[in-house]
């Protein structure tokens, strides 16, 4: 069976900015998270997978095809949330699934309806009257309930509190989970991004760092900080990025044999300490870092 996201040497260029070359893919069933600072790359990732925009070299398959030869039919098959409200203001949301009863030909009410119990909003509710953490909750249901193979989201969670995200998330994970839905979901957050992603792509400056499975990612990178006294040439060939901070620094490494090498084998030594990184340990020290090595996953 053929990658629900298959993406080879994908290009796309502006004035000041080139997205590639990406490579990545999402097999059926999955989760992956989409990572990186704004202006790394992603909404535009986002758009040249659903052909709103053309690459200028590379491939993009969805469901084993190109979306560009077939669009209406691929997006059948797609469920769509991006950050902002795309749905007619001054209409109820009953007369909203009557529009996407229309478009869909696999939309099913009674999900739809149990979405909307789900998330605290009713039929009868008019779209311009509802808030910003309403609407993105009326835009995951409709995404959810057309029996859609991928689901894309673009920032679905930023509008919500922590506790409508994280019930948002529970039921996105339980859906997934019964019909074998695969999911991109691009966000900031990154507590959202560790819960439920299966793999991680990474994008920060138009360049693919990594896209790999979450366990090898936090397997593989660990944060270390320390007394400054401790970089020289051959610590520092260590990281993917360092941060000075007076007599003091942290870094990321992704590469724990050489830092095993380094540093000995204990995760904590004469003037420096060593844990496993998280998302935004990751982001921050190679956005942000000194870059002295390049990352081997």
């Amino acid at each position: 069976m053929a990658p629900v996201i298959e993406i080879d040497g994908l290009k796309k260029s502006y004035p000041g900015f080139t997205l590639g070359e990406i490579s990545m893919k999402l097999e059926e069933g999955f989760i992956m998270g989409l990572v990186g600072p704004n202006g790394a790359g992603k909404s535009t990732l986002i758009k040249l997978m659903l052909g709103l925009q053309k690459p200028e070299a590379g491939m993009i398959r969805l469901f084993g095809t190109d979306p560009a030869k077939n669009p209406e039919k691929i997006k059948e098959r797609i469920g769509f949330v991006f950050p902002e409200c795309n749905w007619i203001e001054d209409m109820k949301v009953s007369s909203m699934q009557k529009i996407l009863k229309q478009v869909y030909s696999g939309w099913n009410s009674s999900v739809f309806n149990n979405f909307l119990k789900d998330f605290g909003l009713n039929g009868g509710m008019f779209i311009n009257k509802m808030s910003t953490g309403m609407k993105a909750k009326l835009s995951i249901a409709a995404a959810m309930s057309h029996n859609a193979e991928l689901i894309i989201m673009d920032e679905p969670t930023s509008a919500l509190d922590p506790v409508v995200r994280n019930e948002v998330l529970d039921i996105l994970q339980h859906y997934i989970a019964e019909e074998n839905t695969s999911v991109l979901f691009s966000s900031h957050i990154s507590g959202d991004i560790e819960q439920i992603s299966d793999y991680i792509t990474f994008i920060n400056g138009g360049k693919l760092i990594f896209s790999e499975s979450s366990d090898k990612i936090f397997d593989s990178y660990r944060l270390v900080k320390g007394s400054a006294d401790l970089l020289d040439s051959d610590t520092e060939s260590v990281f993917d990025g360092i941060i000075r901070k007076g007599s003091t620094f942290s870094a990321i490494c992704s590469r724990e044999d050489r830092f095993r090498q380094v540093f000995g084998r204990s995760d904590s030594g004469a003037g420096f300490i060593s844990e496993k990184a998280g998302v935004d340990d990751i982001m921050l020290h190679i956005v942000k870092g000194e870059k002295n090595a390049q990352s081997c996953l």
